[in-house]
C-alpha cells in the first residue's frame, strides 16, 4: 500500500472513530503531499518518490519536535502534549530510525571512502552521510557522531 493510500485509509478511520488530533495530523500530511506533487508535475513527475515522501514527513516531525521544545520552555505543557501526540502519529509513517551503531557504521564507511582524517574534513563526510541516511537519522545526531569520529573520540 502506498503512503497516499494509507493516508486516505487513515483519514477514513480517524473520521469514523472521531479522533480529532489524528484526523488533523493525517490531513496535514495529505495536504503537503498533494502540494509537493503539484510542484513536481512541471518537472515531468506524476507521483512522489519514497525519498520525497520521507522528506516531507521528516520535516513535519522536526517542526513538531522544535514546537514541543519551545512550548515546554514557555510553560505551555498542554500545547506541548498536543504536539507530542501529533509527533507520535507522524512517526508511524516514518521508517524506523537507525541506532547509533548503525549510523556509526555508515559514518565509518564514508570516512574511509573520502579519506577524512580531521575535523577539517567534516563537510566532505556530512554530505554523503546525510544523503545515505536521509529520513533514517536526525541530522543533529549524525553531526555529533561525525564530529566525535573525526576528532578521535571514538
Amino acid at each position: 500500500m502506498s503512503l497516499k493510500e494509507r493516508i486516505n485509509q487513515d483519514i477514513k478511520t480517524a473520521m469514523k472513530s472521531k479522533d480529532k488530533i489524528r484526523l488533523e495530523t493525517v490531513r496535514s500530511i495529505k495536504k503537503l503531499i498533494l502540494e509537493k506533487e503539484i510542484s513536481v508535475r512541471p518537472l515531468g513527475q506524476d507521483t512522489l518518490t519514497e525519498e520525497q515522501e520521507i522528506e516531507i514527513l521528516s520535516r513535519l516531525a522536526k517542526q513538531r519536535k522544535e514546537s514541543i521544545e519551545q512550548y515546554q520552555q514557555g510553560g505551555r505543557e498542554e500545547l506541548a502534549a498536543q504536539e507530542a501526540q501529533e509527533l507520535a502519529i507522524l512517526e508511524e509513517y516514518l521508517p524506523k530510525p537507525l541506532s547509533n551503531e548503525e549510523v556509526s557504521t555508515v559514518i565509518d564507511q564514508i570516512v574511509a571512502e573520502v579519506g577524512a582524517t580531521s575535523l577539517k574534513d567534516m563537510g566532505k563526510v556530512m554530505g554523503p552521510v546525510m544523503e545515505q541516511l536521509k529520513g533514517k537519522a536526525e541530522g543533529k545526531k549524525v553531526q555529533e557522531l561525525v564530529k566525535a569520529k573525526l576528532s578521535g573520540q571514538s
